[in-house]
């Protein structure tokens, strides 16, 4: 699918009033506000999971400057194979701060089954959280990070992951204060086909 893709203090005060007060997430599942099947409008949050018993496996992206330095954003998931079995737990990820650098992967060795962001003005950014599912005692190794996506800041993003084996387990981002865009790598990780005694690897 092609997609065509103040100053110092005040700023910061806000981000932190607004990021750091106690916050429930009020939306609701995701609406498809295209034929690409956006997730979101620019400046909107939203909350995105994929269905029981499937993951994500692709990450499609579109930056618009004029529209808040703000990305819409597509995601696909795929059913894991029957050796996995059924997740048995599913839980949200700490929030990741808007206009910060990050790094994370799913605790207790779970594989990324959906996205919740809600957007800043006042730093025109997102913060980010990851819905994350466990399959039994299941645990991951030969785990490697993508290559940057998008590959400059400010470009559409296309990631897919074609290998069938791999499961995202997070990412990691860089956060351009000029440009007001983010870069990621995920983390893609291959998943035991035995119970371990791990608990987080």
């Amino acid at each position: 699918m092609d997609l065509t893709l103040l100053w110092v203090l005040l700023p910061l005060v806000t981000v932190a009033w607004g990021q750091y007060g106690d916050y429930e997430y009020p939306y609701q599942p995701y609406h498809d506000y295209s034929d690409d099947g956006w997730v979101n409008l620019n400046r909107q949050g939203f909350s995105f999971q994929c269905p029981q018993g499937q993951v994500v496996v692709a990450v499609r992206s579109i930056f618009s400057k004029k529209e808040g330095s703000d990305r819409q954003w597509n995601y696909e998931c795929m059913p894991t194979p029957q050796i996995l079995g059924e997740p048995t737990e599913c839980w949200w990820e700490e929030i990741n701060r808007a206009g910060m650098e990050w790094y994370q992967t799913c605790s207790n060795n779970g594989l990324v089954a959906g996205f919740q962001s809600r957007y800043f003005e006042s730093v025109l950014d997102r913060e980010w959280q990851f819905y994350c599912c466990r399959y039994s005692k299941r645990c991951p190794y030969s785990c490697w990070l993508t290559t940057e996506y998008p590959g400059h800041y400010g470009e559409e993003m296309d990631m897919v992951s074609y290998n069938y084996d791999y499961y995202m387990r997070g990412a990691t981002t860089t956060f351009s204060a000029v440009e007001r865009d983010r870069q990621w790598k995920f983390i893609m990780c291959r998943m035991t086909d035995y119970d371990c005694e791990f608990a987080n690897v």
